[in-house]
């Protein structure tokens, strides 16, 4: 049975701010505005990160890159800690939750500093043993983690490594892409991981980087707890990930759709509900 309580709602900006940290202040701004509950963002150590060969490549697409190499690139988009501090207090300043994924040791140790609700381990990093023992011995909150790109036999050693920390995962059904076609978002993995670890995870979340907002309701109904989506001011601004996220009036709908669909899910109290009263009196065959 599931239980259908109110949707968590992640915007998640990423690198979206265009390694602005006004522009970063303005999307925590607007995600608040368009209600969601959570404004995520990335912390990468780029030198540890990358190899030297990796760093001095070529963006692979050069529209959308901020630098001549892929270092630079990264480095371009990268706030550093103090500037992560400030976005979180601002924030916590207007109501907002401000959490961050990680993708290496050092930005690992500089977010835990932070202290923040949880911290999100992306797919490409669910297979890193040693960040996650990191976070595991030296945070004590949750960890949310994608499943995107990630074969079944790595999915079950990551559920072995929280065997004695099942109240701290957050699992999320994820296909890598951007955007993902509607044919590839394979929405009942939701069902899938809810069925297999239900009792060994805190809950399922559903982070899609699909287009429009038609098919998060259905993650939700199906069972997911959290709701990641990709956000931006302006889905035509250069970068990666601006055309698979949602503006503020798409996130503003999706919040309110997932509202409705929430009140919408139950079980009529009783045989005849008061609003059906006067219909049946009205309307009724041999009533």
């Amino acid at each position: 049975m599931i239980s259908y309580r109110k949707p968590k709602v992640i915007a998640e900006i990423g690198c979206n701010h265009k390694g602005e940290f006004d522009i970063a202040i303005e999307l925590i701004d607007l995600a608040h505005q368009s209600g969601a509950d959570y404004a995520k963002f990335q912390k990468r150590t780029n030198k540890e990160l990358l190899s030297k060969e990796a760093y001095n490549t070529p963006h692979p697409v050069s529209y959308n890159a901020y630098g001549t190499t892929y270092g630079a690139h990264r480095e371009y988009l990268e706030l550093d800690i103090d500037q992560h501090a400030q976005l979180k207090y601002h924030c916590e300043k207007i109501g907002i939750g401000y959490a961050t994924s990680v993708w290496d040791l050092s930005s690992a140790r500089e977010v835990i500093s932070l202290a923040p609700d949880f911290i999100k381990i992306p797919s490409a990093c669910n297979t890193n043993g040693d960040l996650i023992d990191l976070l595991l011995s030296e945070y004590s909150g949750p960890l949310h983690i994608s499943l995107g790109m990630t074969k079944k036999e790595e999915e079950i050693q990551l559920i072995e490594k929280f065997r004695d920390h099942p109240d701290r995962l957050v699992l999320y059904s994820c296909t890598s892409g951007y955007p993902v076609p509607f044919n590839q978002v394979a929405l009942l993995e939701i069902q899938r991981l809810r069925n297999e670890y239900g009792a060994k995870v805190a809950a399922v979340g559903f982070s899609g980087h699909h287009l429009g907002i038609a098919i998060d309701i259905a993650a939700y109904t199906l069972g997911a707890q959290w709701i990641e989506r990709h956000f931006t001011k302006d889905r035509t601004w250069k970068g990666t990930d601006h055309a698979a996220s949602l503006e503020p009036g798409g996130l503003a709908k999706l919040v309110r759709n997932l509202d409705a669909t929430r009140q919408s899910l139950t079980y009529k109290e009783q045989d005849i509900l008061d609003i059906e009263a006067p219909q049946r009196t009205k309307l009724k065959f041999n009533k």
